[in-house]
C-alpha cells in the first residue's frame, strides 16, 4: 500500500478518535475466513500466527539483570528499583516523539475530516486505549463515538482477562468491521510486543480497507510496524518483573496515547492557551472549573465569569468569547461557528 500523506507530515500517512469496547457477547463468530455465525464470540482456535516471533528475542521478554533477586528485596529497595526503571520511560518515549508527531498529523487529518480515531489491543495495551479514549469526550467536548477504544474479547476483557482472544486476528476484523470502519478513519494499534495476532489482523484489514494506521510497540523491527502508516517504537527493554508488560511497557503506552489524543485536540481548537475550554461541567467540580477557566482565558473575576456563563448556557468557550470580544452570547455562538469553533480566530473576527 503506498503512502498517503496529509498536508505537513513528511514521513507518514492519517487517523481518528472513539470509545467503543466491541461487545462480544453480541458480536458474530468468526471464522479464519471472517464467516460469521449468530451465536456468540469464541475463540477460532484454528487460526494460525502468520508471524511467529522468538519472544525469547523481545527485550520485552527478557530478564532484568537489575532485579535478580526481587523476591528477596525489602519493599523499599524493591519500590527504588522500580522507579529507577520507569525514569528510563519517559526518555524512551521522547526518542520516538518525531514518529509521535507524525501520528498527531495523521490523527488531525483524519478528524478534521469528519473520520474516527480507533484504538485497538488487547490486554494491558487495549485497556489503555480505552482509558484514553473515554476520558476524552469529557475533556474536549467531543461525541463519544470520534475516538473509540476495541479490546479484544469486548468490553469484559477490561475487567476479566480474555486471554485468548488476543491470538485471534479475525476477532480484530469483525470488531472494525461492527464499527463500520471506513477510509476516513484511523486505527491505532497497540501492542507492547509489537506481534500481537489481534492488531495485526486489525492493522492489515483497516489498510486495505483504505483507513489510516499507526502502531505503537514497546519492541523495535515490531511486526505491528509492518502494517502502519506511522510506526511509533518506543523500547522500553527488560521489565522490572520479567514479562510483566503492564509496567513500564505499559506506562510508555499510556504515555504515547496521552499525547497523541492531547495534542490532536490542541490542534483542533479544544483549548485556549492550556485551559480546558471544551470540557462537558456535569458535576460541581467541573461548573467550579468551568467558572475558573473563563475567569483565567478573559482575565476577569470570578462573578464577572460566573455570569457570562450563565448567558452562554453554561458553555465555556462562548463565554469567553463573548468577554474578549465584547459581544453578546448568540454573537459569540456565531463568531465561534464561523471561526471552526477556535477561540482565538472567533474572538479576532
Amino acid at each position: 500500500m503506498g503512502a498517503r500523506w496529509p498536508a505537513g507530515v513528511a514521513t507518514h500517512p492519517p487517523p481518528r478518535l472513539s470509545l467503543i469496547a466491541a461487545s462480544r457477547e453480541h458480536a458474530p463468530d468468526v471464522d479464519r475466513t471472517g464467516a460469521r455465525s449468530p451465536a456468540g464470540w469464541r475463540l477460532n482456535t484454528s487460526e494460525r500466527n502468520e508471524h511467529p516471533v522468538d519472544l525469547s528475542t523481545l527485550g520485552t521478554e527478557t530478564r532484568n539483570d537489575k532485579t535478580t533477586d526481587l523476591d528477596r528485596m525489602s519493599p523499599t529497595e524493591l519500590l527504588l528499583a522500580m522507579n529507577d526503571e520507569d525514569h528510563t520511560v519517559a526518555q524512551a518515549v521522547r526518542r520516538a516523539v518525531p514518529d509521535i508527531a507524525a501520528a498527531v498529523d495523521v490523527v488531525v487529518a483524519s478528524l478534521r475530516q469528519g473520520g474516527r480515531l480507533i484504538y485497538l489491543g488487547a490486554g494491558t495495551s487495549g485497556r489503555i486505549g480505552m482509558l484514553d479514549a473515554v476520558e476524552i469526550p469529557p475533556t474536549f467536548g467531543t461525541s463519544p463515538d470520534q475516538v473509540v477504544g476495541l479490546l479484544a474479547g469486548g468490553a469484559g476483557a477490561f475487567t476479566v482477562a480474555v486471554e485468548g482472544a488476543e491470538d485471534s486476528p479475525a476477532g480484530a476484523v469483525a470488531d472494525l468491521d461492527a464499527l463500520g470502519l471506513t477510509s476516513r478513519d484511523t486505527v491505532v494499534g497497540l501492542a507492547a510486543s509489537g506481534r500481537t495476532p489481534y492488531v495485526v489482523g486489525g492493522l492489515a484489514h483497516a489498510r486495505a480497507l483504505g483507513a489510516s494506521t499507526v502502531s505503537v510497540a514497546c519492541n523495535t523491527d515490531a511486526v505491528i510496524s509492518r502494517y502502519a502508516d506511522v510506526a511509533v517504537e518506543v523500547p522500553t527493554g527488560p521489565e522490572v518483573l520479567t514479562g510483566s508488560t503492564r509496567l513500564k511497557a505499559g506506562t510508555a503506552e499510556k504515555l504515547v496515547c496521552n499525547m497523541l489524543s492531547t495534542a490532536a485536540m490542541a490542534r483542533l481548537g479544544k483549548v485556549y492557551g492550556n485551559l480546558m475550554v471544551d470540557m462537558n461541567a456535569t458535576n460541581e467540580k467541573l461548573v467550579d472549573r468551568a467558572r475558573r477557566i473563563v475567569a483565567e482565558a478573559a482575565d476577569t473575576d470570578l462573578d464577572t465569569a460566573s455570569r457570562a456563563l450563565d448567558q452562554a448556557h453554561g458553555h465555556a468557550k462562548t463565554a469567553i468569547v463573548l468577554l474578549l470580544a465584547g459581544c453578546t452570547a448568540e454573537e459569540a455562538a456565531a463568531r465561534l461557528r464561523a471561526a471552526d469553533d477556535d477561540v482565538r480566530a472567533a474572538v479576532a473576527a
